[in-house]
């Protein structure tokens, strides 16, 4: 991680400065690609105040403590940044599964244990108002074969489904 520290209202410290870097490098792991942090270490009177901005992944993380010690601000506000990393590490996990946007039941009906091949498979799906376009991306992020959705400028539902040559079917009723 490219990290930049500047001192205001003190002396630059290479030890701190190292201190900050070595703690910083430990957020590597959350990032595919090398990430920039830029630290600001500030003492007014009593108060130091340790501030960090990390950029990488398409987010940035803000952070900032202050404490009588500036050993304890840097690490109280690492603590808060891996927080919210791993926070919004998470959004981004579910988001991309889709988990939270289509919600399903699955419940099997007909026959009895003997008669498997007769069983049906009936899925109850929460739907939303969305253009065909959005639907093809919400269904390659779900990777499902098929997707049930309203569609926005006919406020029908529609029912868009991947063919078995890789190309997509919308299915549109007429009234």
């Amino acid at each position: 991680m490219q990290t930049s520290v500047t001192f205001k209202n003190m002396d630059p410290s290479d030890h701190l400065r190292t201190y900050v870097s070595e703690k910083l490098n430990r957020f590597d792991k959350y990032f595919h690609n090398p990430g920039e942090a830029s630290v600001v270490l500030s003492v007014e009177k009593f108060r130091h105040i340790a501030e960090v901005n990390i950029a990488g992944d398409r987010m940035t993380i803000n952070g900032k403590d202050e404490t009588e010690d500036m050993h304890a601000s840097i690490d109280m506000v690492l603590d808060k940044l891996d927080k919210q990393i791993k926070k919004n590490k998470q959004k981004l996990r579910e988001h991309r599964s889709g988990k939270g946007k289509l919600k399903y039941t699955q419940t099997e009906t007909g026959g009895s244990e003997d008669d498997a091949e007769r069983r049906v498979l009936v899925r109850s799906i929460d739907y939303k108002p969305m253009d065909v376009d959005e639907a093809i991306l919400q269904m390659d992020l779900v990777e499902d074969d098929f997707l049930v959705f309203t569609n926005a400028r006919s406020e029908r539902v529609n029912v868009l489904y991947r063919r078995k040559d890789g190309h997509y079917g919308l299915i549109q009723p007429t009234p």
